[in-house]
């Protein structure tokens, strides 16, 4: 029997480097991206390996998003693998210094996002049955704050207690639910967060080793294909040049 995963933001980085790690598998693909060009790029390379079908869709878009599922047909109605992978962060100013749009659109990207693709695939993905997977890509800022993570921080700590609390309302479905909270990691989200900033985007990799979009993509894989009756509730990885500073202190 061939899967079907299900894969937001599919354009790049993370996402693109999954719909590559299933197809290499040869599952069936649902590759859901605002950028509707790069996504046909991405489906004629992958083709040759599996069935693909393309959504361009923005997941801000609750009609769109609902629509979209709806309106899925064999082979890719029933969904085994929801990789709710679309998200970003904007700016690295001080909440006090920050564009109230930007905190807007992550929130609603992230936040809402992933709450309007998950409810919409909640019925074929318990109705695909045991062995099913919810995998959210989080991160550790959802853990570890910083200066400048002030809503992006706050959306990722979301996604994980979301994944907890689905994970909780599932019971006995058989459909897990993981957390991936990665850390320092190369792709287009620096340049994204810098507003293209390239060299905002050398100084934070230049010499680090961080984490690649495969590595993700691996790990994803490997989630999605666990025994079912295995369940990886949260996971965070860093590179091994990342780690923790000291506490810091402001003195009289």
């Amino acid at each position: 029997m061939t899967h079907t995963a299900f894969i937001t933001g599919a354009t790049s980085g993370f996402g693109r480097a999954c719909a590559r790690r299933f197809a290499e598998a040869g599952w069936h693909l649902v590759l859901s991206g605002r950028r509707g060009e790069r996504l046909k790029e991405l489906a004629a390379e992958l083709e040759p390996h599996c069935e693909v079908l393309t959504l361009t869709l923005d997941v801000r878009d609750t009609a769109a998003v609902q629509a979209a599922v709806a309106a899925l047909e064999s082979p890719f109605r029933e969904v085994h693998a929801l990789v709710n992978n679309a998200g970003l962060a904007l700016g690295t100013a001080p909440a006090q210094d920050c564009d109230l749009e930007q905190w807007h659109r992550m929130i609603d990207t992230n936040i809402k996002g992933l709450t309007t693709v998950t409810h919409a695939l909640l019925p074929t993905l318990i109705d695909s049955g045991a062995g099913s997977s919810i995998i959210n890509i989080g991160s550790v800022a959802g853990h570890w704050p910083y200066p400048g993570g002030n809503v992006y921080c706050g959306s990722k700590a979301f996604v994980e207690q979301f994944s907890y609390a689905l994970r909780s309302d599932l019971q006995g479905t058989g459909v897990r639910v993981s957390c991936l909270a990665p850390g320092l990691s190369e792709s287009e989200f620096t340049l994204v967060r810098t507003g293209g900033d390239q060299a905002a985007y050398d100084r934070m990799y230049q010499g680090a080793d961080p984490i690649q979009p495969e590595d993700i993509a691996d790990t994803v894989f490997w989630l999605a294909t666990l025994p079912r009756h295995l369940n990886v509730n949260s996971l965070e990885m860093m590179a091994v040049s990342q780690s923790w500073s000291p506490f810091t202190i402001t003195r009289r």
